[in-house]
């Protein structure tokens, strides 16, 4: 069996199949390129999360907040919002994305970086979302956006902290601490030195702060468990610190950060030891809190998407052997191009396995070096017009993809 292989993607007759549907018949029904989504791995994915915090306190909820940078199509929306889930939304659009799809104001969290005066107005147009406050600087415009709004009853307001170190699988996804692992200064949250300050400016101004928030990373693998517990810990210290200055928190947030396994080699980030860490330690803290968050993207929809493309020829350029298929890196899965440790697996969906292996450089259709899918993969040696399937690609492939070259993305279909 393959590393890969799951309930969603199968091996049958040496093809592949989603659903127990062919991908090569996906192919030739929808055209390729083609994002073919699975809302029963995706489903499941939720479900597996929700009970690995099932040992929660009774009187402690645990809120799934989906990161909808993620993938944000409608339907994936929906169908997380019928299982109870929360919203993570990064920008004012996302904010009114989720509101379009059903979500309540009371179950959408708003984190933004770097934001406007009409970031703040726009979101401020629904008063029910909770602003979690990335910078003390952002205060001042909060409350102007406020009073151009005329809002009268108290917003309510969490603050994400940098806890002083991160973690990602890539220096660009590194999101706390002083620099990344490649020295870029981090500029999100607030550093710790200014949590106290910012709740106590927040409520001089009769705002309802509510939570603290922290987010370290994403793409998290098992060598990162220690670092995650660590920062849990931290977290619990600041929320006591918090207690001790009079303010009373209803909800940590965690983030996100762990993940699904892109790659043979990578140890999958042990989630259910992390979470019932963080139920421990919330439940010793004594803390009184109400609600437990955390914010899952890849975790829940990475391995519920495919890209399938086509094989328009074979390549021979020197010594190196090209598959050069029907889509670009850019428009469709862009993640190889813009981190160099990103890995998708590329399978061979016409047949899967047997027959003479190659190094099989997967090659796009755009006007740049990178726009690679894979680099050298040892695979059967595809022929044209057979289809290769890109997985993990639910999660920020259509939701990143470009028209660079005036290239179209993708049509995406649910099974």
């Amino acid at each position: 069996m393959n590393w890969w292989e799951n309930e969603f993607l199968q091996i049958k007759q040496n093809k592949l199949y989603l659903e127990n549907l062919a991908a090569e018949q996906l192919a030739r029904k929808h055209g390729t390129p083609l994002y073919v989504y699975s809302l029963k791995k995706a489903l499941a994915n939720f479900k597996n999360l929700r009970q690995a915090f099932e040992p929660a306190p009774g009187e402690v909820e645990v809120k799934i907040g989906y990161a909808m940078k993620a993938n944000y199509h409608p339907r994936l929306l929906k169908m997380l919002l019928k299982e109870g889930a929360s919203i993570d939304a990064v920008s004012p659009a996302e904010v009114e994305k989720a509101i379009k799809a059903g979500f309540p104001e009371s179950r959408i969290m708003f984190t933004g970086t770097s934001l406007s005066d009409e970031d703040f107005e726009r979101v401020l147009a629904h008063p029910g979302v909770t602003i979690n406050i990335d910078a003390f600087e952002q205060i001042d415009l909060l409350e102007a956006a406020r009073k151009r709004r005329r809002i009268k009853s108290p917003v309510r307001v969490s603050v994400r902290w940098n806890p002083g170190l991160g973690r990602g699988f890539s220096s660009k996804t590194v999101t706390a601490g002083e620099r990344s692992s490649d020295g870029t200064p981090i500029k999100f949250g607030v550093e710790d030195s200014r949590v106290i300050e910012t709740f106590k400016r927040l409520r001089a101004l009769k705002f309802r702060p509510v939570g603290l928030h922290q987010h370290l990373g994403s793409g998290w693998s098992e060598e990162d468990f220690p670092v995650a517990v660590k920062a849990v810990d931290r977290m619990i210290k600041k929320a006591r610190e918090l207690k001790q200055a009079g303010f009373d928190l209803e909800f940590l947030d965690f983030g996100g950060g762990f993940g699904p396994k892109y790659s043979p080699e990578q140890r999958l980030f042990p989630l259910k030891e992390y979470a019932a860490y963080i139920v421990d330690q919330v439940e010793s803290s004594r803390l009184g809190l109400k609600a437990i968050i955390v914010e899952p993207g890849k975790y829940l929809v990475a391995e519920a998407g495919v890209l399938l493309v086509k094989v328009e020829y074979l390549k021979r350029n020197y010594r190196n052997l090209f598959a050069c298929v029907n889509a670009g890196t850019y428009n469709t899965v862009p993640r190889p191009a813009i981190y160099e440790e990103a890995y998708h697996e590329i399978v061979n969906a016409s047949r899967v396995n047997g027959g003479k292996k190659d190094k099989i450089t997967v090659a796009g259709h755009l006007c740049e070096t990178g726009d690679v899918f894979g680099v050298e993969r040892l695979m059967p040696c595809p022929e044209r017009g057979q289809i290769l399937a890109v997985l993990m690609a639910g999660a920020y492939c259509r939701s990143m993809a470009s028209h660079f070259n005036l290239r179209d993305i993708p049509e995406e279909i649910f099974l």
